[in-house]
């Protein structure tokens, strides 16, 4: 396990307080956003909860279809095919398992994530691929209980066949009806950017309803644009956009630039993933590179914009919910192998220190949000520990029992627990208190894109020696480059590596 990372290095100003805004207040002729935004029509909570079921209801009317779609293909292939090409005892129990095989497959390459011009044509390649690789397992399971009637080339071939058009042709026709439902029904959204850029981008969701977005309003991260915005509000503080998100039950942002380009934009991501929006980048330069956020769908488009959805919380739920089970699991275990030793450490504390073994310290977690972290104390008991100081090694008031803990990192046993009620994990960046959150959000950009992924004990930034007296940029890189390429794997390699140094003094403080 490891230690806190210490603010050396550290360069920039004093960083905001919790409640400060990121924006600059814009000069009076730009601050029209009260002319077109909607008042409210009820009590604050009652507006938020409208502005996420919105959203909900609207993703299930497109992956429902397209589910529908895919599963009636499967369906329709398996039953319809010329002459016995699956024996008896497979047919049917292929009609109930190979659709749930096929959206399987599917969801496993994305092909009901969201998009803003879905194409049926254009997934063609993926869709062929999928279903051959269906009916060619479906045809392995066949020969094996019949070997005398197999399929053969030009079955498999015409199951193959028929499968992939007939799914090209049911999602034609979903994508057809969610293109005119969003005609009909267009979700509010805001174009987020500085310039010309974000004009451009609202001009086109406007003249182009097929997209389903209706431009509510411009939210300015930079200078004030010089350009006329039409007839759109432009919202230059965090506040104006906080109410025209609540007021307008806004459903998208549109973003056309990455957002943690600055930290004015890069404020923005979790305001909009608390009010349940979705979150776009579109490009009208065509140069953006994301380096904080997963992206997905490269060929998606937006008026011939190159539009990417921009998912906070990383892709693979299925993964997700397995690293969340692998975490409980493993640090069950550790809990209660370690107990010998975490009893005599505690004892050690509370005979060399005295009262109060444990130490509770707010740090701040997945999407900051707060949660109460556990250690073993390692100052003496009249030594109060400071929400915006740091305790580093050698600290005069730190005993020899804690600072025997802190080298050998001992003391972040008792966080165990946390990873077994889900506040952290085992393994991701490492968590921090809300005061250096907020103070290294404003100087090191993506440093609060660290908080997509569960806080953890361990990570890649502790692994390669990012602790104590380095960069805090450095270790933001670090932890995004974890987010970005995560996967089970990575996390058990980040064990071991951690598990091999678990009982090594460091010299670095917490």
């Amino acid at each position: 396990m490891t230690m806190d990372s210490a603010p050396a290095r550290h360069t920039g100003q004093g960083g905001t307080g919790p409640g400060s805004s990121a924006f600059a207040p814009a000069p009076a002729a730009a601050r029209r956003s009260a002319t077109a935004i909607h008042p409210p029509r009820g009590p604050r909570v009652d507006r938020v909860r409208s502005a996420v079921r919105p959203q909900r209801v609207r993703r299930r009317s497109r992956v429902l279809p397209l589910l529908a779609a895919d599963a009636l293909a499967a369906v329709l292939t398996a039953t319809t095919l010329p002459g016995p090409a699956l024996p008896a005892p497979v047919a049917a129990p292929a009609v109930a398992v190979l659709p749930a095989l096929l959206v399987a497959l599917h969801a496993q390459a994305g092909l009901y994530r969201p998009r803003l011009a879905p194409s049926a044509l254009f997934e063609l390649p993926a869709l062929a691929g999928r279903s051959a690789v269906l009916w060619c397992a479906a045809a392995a399971v066949a020969a094996a209980f019949d070997p005398a009637r197999a399929m053969g080339w030009s079955a498999l071939l015409t199951a193959v066949c028929l499968q992939t058009v007939l799914v090209c042709a049911g999602r034609g026709v979903a994508n057809q009806l969610h293109r005119r439902a969003a005609v009909r029904r267009p979700a509010s959204a805001l174009v987020v950017g500085p310039g010309a850029g974000a004009s451009a981008v609202a001009a086109a969701l406007h003249g182009r309803p097929e997209f389903g977005l209706r431009p509510v309003g411009l939210a300015d991260t930079g200078a004030p644009a010089d350009g006329d915005t039409g007839a759109l509000p432009l919202l230059s503080t965090h506040e104006d956009i906080r109410r025209a998100v609540i007021q307008n039950s806004v459903r998208h942002a549109v973003f056309t630039r990455p957002p943690e380009a600055d930290e004015r934009t890069a404020s923005l991501v979790r305001l909009f993933h608390d009010h349940g929006c979705r979150l776009w980048l579109a490009d009208p330069a065509g140069t953006a590179k994301v380096t904080g956020m997963r992206l997905a769908h490269p060929a998606d488009q937006l008026w011939g914009y190159a539009v990417q959805p921009l998912l906070p919380r990383p892709a693979r739920p299925l993964e997700r919910w397995a690293k969340r089970a692998i975490d409980s699991a493993l640090a069950l275990v550790a809990l209660l192998a370690a107990a010998p030793v975490m009893l005599l450490c505690a004892a050690a504390v509370r005979l060399w220190d005295g009262p109060g073994v444990i130490f509770r310290q707010e740090r701040v977690g997945l999407y900051g949000r707060p949660f109460t972290l556990l250690k073993f104390r390692t100052l003496r008991a009249d030594a109060h520990e400071s929400a915006t100081r740091w305790t580093v090694a050698g600290d005069c008031r730190m005993s020899r029992v804690g600072s025997f803990l802190r080298k050998s990192s001992l003391d972040e046993l008792p966080q165990l627990w946390n990873v077994v009620r889900g506040d952290m994990s085992l393994v991701g960046p490492r968590p921090e208190r809300p005061f250096f959150v907020a103070k290294f959000s404003t100087v090191h950009p993506g440093y609060e894109a660290r908080h997509r992924m569960p806080v953890g004990i361990t990570g890649l930034a502790q692994i390669n020696g990012l602790r104590g007296d380095t960069s805090i940029e450095d270790r933001a890189r670090f932890d995004n480059h974890y987010i970005d390429t995560w996967s089970l794997w990575q996390d058990l390699w980040i064990l071991a590596r951690t598990a091999a140094s678990f009982f090594r003094f460091r010299l670095g403080g917490s």
